[in-house]
């Protein structure tokens, strides 16, 4: 298992490949758990909709965090495509970071207060069941030399952020995309107009835990481990055009 230390900004933001492979991204397999073990990783548009997908060696989905029965440290399992679109995109302040479309799964809490993605009637017990986000990812070393956390939103700051925000103090949002996560796939499909129909952007994939702080503050949400990523070095080499349509 690779360290959180392997999820350097300065990697998140290196040289992007100019290459366009619609094939996406190949990976080497068996270096992780199956579960999160990347063989391909891509974005292609269907319809109106951009497809951003995640093959594995084994099952997708099928390892989820064992529940703590608290927030203060619980784990998040997450697939994560770091992009090179702005922050503002999709709402949030402009240039705030790497911004990232992840699918998770943390059943000690629920962050889609908007959403009852399990149709029991209650919208805050379903934060175990796989479910979207878009991050905004920062450089902290109190996650660990060279850490990366989910950006903090400091006290009584109000700073951009997206209609579906879930109310945490970071910077995230919930949008409630359509999603699926099934034998060895994860995908998550994002409508191109909620990213403002970009001409083209760059990304990368990424198996990773994260956790919450135990003392609840600043940083509230880190990088705590990489399974797998897809590049090999965080270079962002995959590419979508517009006018290809992949």
């Amino acid at each position: 298992m690779k360290t959180a230390l392997a999820l350097t900004l300065g990697a998140l933001i290196a040289t992007q490949a100019l290459a366009h492979d619609a094939q996406g991204i190949q990976s080497a397999k068996g270096k992780t758990d199956a579960a999160f073990d990347l063989v391909n990783t891509r974005v292609f548009k269907e319809g109106n909709n951009l497809v951003f997908e995640q093959l594995v060696d084994g099952k997708a989905g099928s390892r989820v965090p064992t529940a703590k029965g608290s927030f203060a440290g619980a784990e998040v399992f997450s697939y994560v495509w770091p992009t090179s679109l702005d922050s503002s995109a999709v709402g949030f302040e402009e240039k705030s970071g790497i911004l990232a479309l992840a699918l998770t799964s943390h059943p000690d809490f629920d962050d889609t207060p908007q959403l009852d993605e399990n149709k029991d009637g209650k919208k805050d017990n379903d934060g175990g069941l796989w479910h979207s986000h878009w991050v905004v990812l920062t450089k902290d070393e109190n996650c660990g030399p060279g850490g990366l956390k989910v950006r903090d939103i400091p006290k009584d700051a109000k700073p951009k952020l997206p209609a579906t925000w879930p109310g945490a103090p970071i910077y995230i949002d919930s949008p409630g995309y359509d999603l699926s996560v099934e034998k060895n796939a994860a995908k998550i499909r994002v409508p191109l107009a909620a990213v403002g129909f970009p001409e083209s952007f760059n990304y990368d994939g990424v198996t990773a835990a994260l956790k919450v702080n135990a003392d609840l503050h600043n940083p509230l949400l880190c990088v705590s481990s990489v399974y797998d990523i897809a590049s090999g070095d965080l270079s962002l080499p995959g590419t979508w055009k517009l006018k290809e349509g992949k």
